[in-house]
């Protein structure tokens, strides 16, 4: 027998470390070759590793949660001697499998006649993403009863459990030592990077917030118009790809607002083209999923698009380089918009749109007090290379668009 050292890859984009997401596999296991081991999470995406030989495992390069430096040792497999050497050649470690977790093999690709049988001697068959989020439950992944092949927990069978588990919790008592009880939640994987993210924005960022109201009153009855025209199984148009047309128009007069910081450089890059980062909100936090050459599509296909990559996000199905690339970003809570909030800039771009939620209000008219839809934008810019007065213009070129809706689809 002889130990195989199998070392972190490189994952791509010169990274140089990865966070370990998940062990799939513990000490003492038996591990058959291209089994999943383990997943790791980058500052883009979460990638499956497989084992490159059988063996059992005879230790684990860290705890979940802890990050490890590309070509450290991740883990080290017991091995008949006739199997290789005792440690992976580059080569190898390229030729490693990997798999995007947002995959969902088995859930997507492969159809089965369900099989609904729970898990049995602690070897569950699912996804890193159902791992997680039954971590963040407190599920014993070993109690769900999995339908894909092979007894594969699928998403819709930890939705089931969940469910189940709401509804017997519900019926029974509460008692004093459920109330007292408390559940924590390491920080870990993408709420971890989202959390750094965040704090590193707030850190180094002087922010400008502006608010301003828009009468959406006209927008919305074009909307509704164009909305009717369209048969049942036609998306409908929200008013975000109208906000999104309206300011590729917007940016190019006002290219500062639409331009990315390189910290280390010292370097502004203003862009021609508009990649619009859409902020989505996902089952692993927020993530902003981003429309290229925006400025290049017209209302139906920029609508399109952005359905299209929000819903990859959410799915997670998105490609890495639809995750990044935004030189600006557009956030919405839809109808929880409220009145005014603060949007934090997504680094490194120097501006971000908030759209609030638009709501019938009694406005004055030509002297009469009359209905109007109305909508704030909140919006927040990076005050070291956007100043307040530039920053209020651009707000106020797209109010006008956006108040006088025909002028967006006008040649200029």
């Amino acid at each position: 027998m002889s130990e195989y050292v199998f070392k972190l890859p490189d994952l791509g984009e010169g990274l140089v470390e990865a966070e370990i997401a998940e062990w799939m596999v513990k000490v003492g296991d038996f591990v058959e070759e291209e089994s999943p081991i383990g997943a790791m999470l980058t500052d883009k995406a979460a990638v499956e590793l497989s084992a490159p030989v059988s063996g059992r495992v005879v230790r684990l390069g860290g705890e979940v949660g802890e990050t490890i430096a590309v070509g450290s040792p991740m883990i080290v497999f017991e091995i008949d001697g006739a199997q290789g050497s005792t440690e992976t050649e580059p080569q190898k470690q390229a030729e490693t499998p990997t798999t995007a977790v947002e995959s969902q093999v088995g859930e997507t690709s492969v159809k089965s006649e369900p099989q609904h049988s729970p898990a049995t001697n602690g070897k569950v068959l699912t996804s890193p993403s159902v791992r997680q989020r039954a971590r963040e439950a407190g599920v014993d992944l070993t109690l769900v009863s999995g339908s894909g092949p092979r007894g594969r927990i699928l998403r819709s069978d930890l939705d089931t459990y969940l469910a189940a588990s709401k509804a017997d919790a519900e019926k029974g008592a509460r008692t004093p030592e459920a109330d007292n009880q408390i559940n924590e939640i390491k920080v870990i994987g993408m709420r971890r990077i989202i959390a750094e993210r965040m704090s590193e924005a707030n850190r180094e960022i002087p922010h400008f917030a502006y608010v301003e109201e828009i009468d959406i009153s006209a927008l919305e009855s074009l909307r509704q118009h164009l909305n009717s025209k369209k048969t049942g199984s036609d998306e409908k148009l929200t008013l975000l790809p109208f906000i999104g047309l309206a300011l590729t128009r917007v940016l190019k007069r006002f290219p500062q607002c639409n331009a990315l910081y390189d910290r280390d450089r010292n370097v502004i890059s203003q862009y021609r083209a508009v990649h619009l980062g859409i902020a989505t909100q996902t089952a692993d936090g927020l993530k902003v999923p981003v429309v290229k050459n925006s400025e290049s599509l017209e209302l139906e296909a920029l609508a399109a698009e952005i359905r299209r990559v929000s819903a990859a996000a959410r799915e997670k199905t998105a490609k890495r380089d639809e995750l990044m690339g935004s030189t600006i970003t557009i956030t919405s809570l839809g109808k929880l918009g409220g009145i005014v909030s603060t949007p934090v800039i997504n680094l490194p771009e120097v501006a971000i749109i908030g759209v609030n939620k638009a709501v019938d209000r009694p406005m004055v008219l030509d002297g009469q007090v009359v209905i109007r839809k109305m909508m704030n934008l909140s919006s927040s810019f990076d005050h070291r290379f956007v100043d307040g007065y530039d920053a209020a213009m651009m707000i106020q070129a797209l109010k006008d668009l956006l108040e006088q809706p025909a002028t967006i689809f006008m040649p200029e």
